[in-house]
């Protein structure tokens, strides 16, 4: 059975790892449960995840780690061309879904597009949003990796992809498709990449808790990441709740 697993506030913080998260990932393994982790995060690619779990002490296969900027891609179609206000991880994705990509700011002309997909992007700035709002306005359609408005660092919350997305949908007057969790596009990818799921554990109810339910399965909640400690109701309400990754874990397999 697999586990499905958020990454920045259950397995992570940035580049730092959350205490026991790598014995939780072992642990399960070897209790013969699959591990699949889902992040929201589309800046990074692929490989950089995998090089991220390697120094981590969780060496992960390929087909076991998935994006939002997987699911982005899946909403668009190969020989279109679309503005990309993100990262390196969506240029990948997009590519290799046989899309071109150009960005703002590197002194080409943007020209007509089908699409401006935004994701998490800290060189965000003026000049992005206006061409993001031109393109919109001319009759592209707009894709956000996710919207989640924040997300989790040693250094506190800081702001998400949710933010620079709000942004780019009023200055273009556009309603975006979003493709992250808990959105059809990443039930359609978790249903076709990994099939049924035993747990969803993740840290904020909106999007892991949220996923669980439209893949019909359980929701573990962490508070390692965005939902505290002594937090009031939540909607959805999580099947379990523990302070960490690595006593959910412990909770399920003893």
């Amino acid at each position: 059975m697999t586990w499905l697993l958020d990454c920045d506030g259950v397995v992570w913080l940035a580049e730092q790892a959350i205490a026991g998260a790598r014995e939780a990932v072992t642990t399960l393994r070897a209790s013969g449960h699959r591990v699949v982790l889902l992040t929201n995060n589309s800046f990074p690619r692929r490989s950089d995840h995998l090089a991220k779990l390697e120094r981590m002490g969780m060496p992960t296969d390929p087909a076991d780690v998935l994006s939002s900027a997987m699911a982005a891609a899946l909403l668009l179609e190969a020989g279109e061309r679309a503005l990309v206000l993100g990262g390196p991880g969506v240029i990948e994705e997009l590519t290799a879904r046989g899309v071109t990509t150009v960005t703002p700011g590197t002194g080409r002309e943007v020209g007509p597009v089908d699409a401006v997909v935004v994701g998490m992007d800290p060189s965000f700035d003026f000049s992005s949003l206006a061409a993001a709002a031109a393109a919109l306005r001319a009759g592209a359609r707009l894709i956000g990796t996710n919207n989640d408005p924040a997300f989790p660092t040693p250094a506190g919350m800081l702001p998400g992809a949710g933010a620079l997305l709000a942004a780019v949908a009023r200055a273009g007057e556009a309603a975006p498709t979003i493709a992250g969790k808990p959105y059809p596009p990443t039930v359609a990818l978790v249903r076709e990449r990994v099939g049924e799921v035993e747990i969803v554990v993740g840290d904020r109810p909106s999007t892991d808790g949220l996923l669980a339910r439209r893949l019909e399965t359980r929701f573990g909640l962490v508070l390692t990441g965005v939902t505290p400690a002594g937090h009031g109701q939540l909607d959805p309400e999580p099947d379990l709740e523990a302070s960490d990754l690595l006593a959910l874990a412990q909770a399920e397999l003893h």
